[in-house]
């Protein structure tokens, strides 16, 4: 290890997975914020390209940073790069002898992976470039099962699968470090979940939120629309302490009509707990409970590390509160299954601009001084502006990320980081800052969701007989 501390000037190549692409950067962000660390990326950067090039990070940064993330795949120490093979070998022939030496012995093993970007290469034209770097000094013995250093040529053929070039836009090389987390989205998908409901969050996503927050050991984290407790799974993983309300009797409980197809109630041990259990993290387990969220059951003053969440928006999980019966005009009946006491309380509609205001306050009452909030903000895409993102006097915006659900609506993650205490002067504030108001255009969202998925109906309808008009061409 002492040889890699000692060696000065070097670089990092971080390649990313080309999906979820507007969430990678906040989440590497994240990462780096954990170690203290800022985001200093190389000359020429790029946000969509699937390289990146880090300056200022130890391996031991690097590494903390691949032990987490989803969104990039593999880190390389680079050794050289360049728009074509010349440039990569007049860049390798000048990087410091120094920093390859110890890697290059005669009693080390080593192989030589070639990775292309929008461009699957034929064996024998792989082999042929790894060849054509015999410039190189190797001295040690080609390993290609358990090699002590691993060395990869990596190619980028740019974004456009219509449209790839002959020859690669830009060529990197450089040693392997480490492999992202790419193999959690695959070992915790909801398909092999113990226990799942109709509404339960991706895997993938769910450790992007962990990581936006940047959730690490002995946090304690909150979920207050926990549902099935996806976003406590992939906290838990992380070593957090984990904890999360709902106001859905059964799904708290584990109880009722099941999600899964061919069958048709829960069975006895379906359940949030069976989740973490499952994933060798009950013991970070605290507990949920049946509330409601717009109702406080809170001791005043500081008490999670972060806040995290995908509040309802009314498509396939009503948004509702507790009322009285004074309310019971707009109340909504519970569901056929619902098993809990005889005593109901009345179930009100809960707008969505009420959901965030409430969540964003509460977040500034319980959260710890950088403390982070990421929620789910669901937008209608032809009225979108940044104006319509709820804001808070005690949290400052650190990222807001599309994820696109159809062509007209999307869902943004939302992260939010404490930067001081409520005071009586933001009460103020929020009442005169229009900036502070409550988006009502949020509680349309529903309507306009099913508007949207009705023109698309109609217009699919009108195209068939237009089509059946002109004879079916």
């Amino acid at each position: 290890m002492a040889i890699h501390c000692s060696r000065i000037c070097l670089q990092y190549l971080i390649h990313l997975a080309h999906d979820n692409v507007d969430f990678r950067l906040p989440e590497i962000r994240s990462l780096l914020s954990l170690r203290g660390k800022p985001f200093d990326p190389g000359e020429n950067f790029k946000e969509k390209s699937p390289f990146w090039l880090l300056n200022g990070l130890s391996e031991e940064d690097v590494n903390s940073i691949m032990a987490r993330t989803v969104c990039a795949k593999s880190a390389f120490e680079l050794w050289g790069h360049g728009r074509t093979h010349s440039e990569l070998r007049n860049s390798l022939l000048k990087y410091p002898t120094e920093n390859m030496s110890p890697f290059l012995q005669k009693d080390s093993t080593y192989k030589i992976n070639v990775y292309t970007f929008n461009k699957t290469l034929e064996f024998e034209d792989r082999i042929k470039k790894i060849d054509a770097m015999e410039y190189l000094s190797f001295e040690g013995r080609v390993n290609l099962r358990n090699p002590k250093h691993i060395f990869c040529l990596l190619e980028d053929y740019g974004t456009d699968p219509n449209d790839i070039p002959d020859e690669p836009l830009y060529i990197y090389f450089g040693r392997w470090i480490a492999d992202g987390q790419r193999e959690l989205i695959r070992s915790h998908s909801v398909k092999n979940r113990h226990f799942i409901g109709n509404t339960s969050m991706d895997a993938g996503l769910s450790f992007i939120m962990a990581n936006h927050a940047s959730v690490k050991a002995h946090d304690l984290v909150y979920d207050p629309f926990v549902g099935t407790g996806s976003l406590l799974v992939a906290c838990s993983h992380f070593g957090a302490y984990v904890c999360g309300t709902d106001i859905d009797y059964n799904t708290i409980h584990g109880i009722g009509k099941a999600s899964r197809k061919n069958q048709k109630w829960r069975g006895p041990d379906e359940n949030i707990r069976a989740n973490l259990r499952q994933y060798g993290s009950e013991k970070l387990y605290v507990d949920v409970l049946v509330s409601d969220a717009s109702k406080p059951i809170w001791r005043d003053g500081v008490l999670f590390d972060a806040i995290i969440t995908d509040p309802p928006y009314g498509i396939r999980e009503s948004t509702r509160r507790t009322g009285s019966q004074k309310d019971s005009v707009n109340s909504v009946k519970p569901s056929e299954d619902y098993v809990g006491d005889s005593h109901v309380p009345v179930s009100m509609a809960y707008h969505l601009s009420d959901i965030f205001t409430d969540l964003l306050n509460f977040s500034a009452q319980h959260l710890v001084i950088g403390g982070r909030l990421v929620y789910w903000l669901p937008i209608y895409r032809p009225e979108y502006c940044e104006e319509m993102v709820p804001l808070n006097a005690c949290l400052r915006l650190v990222s807001n990320c599309e994820q696109t659900l159809s062509s007209h609506t999307s869902r943004r993650l939302i992260t939010m980081e404490k930067i001081k205490e409520p005071e009586e002067t933001d009460a103020l504030a929020h009442l005169s800052d229009p900036h502070f108001s409550p988006y009502q255009g949020h509680n349309a969202f529903r309507e306009k969701y099913f508007s949207g998925i009705s023109k698309r109906t109609l217009t699919g309808k009108e195209e068939t007989n237009k089509m059946a008009a002109n004879g079916g061409e």
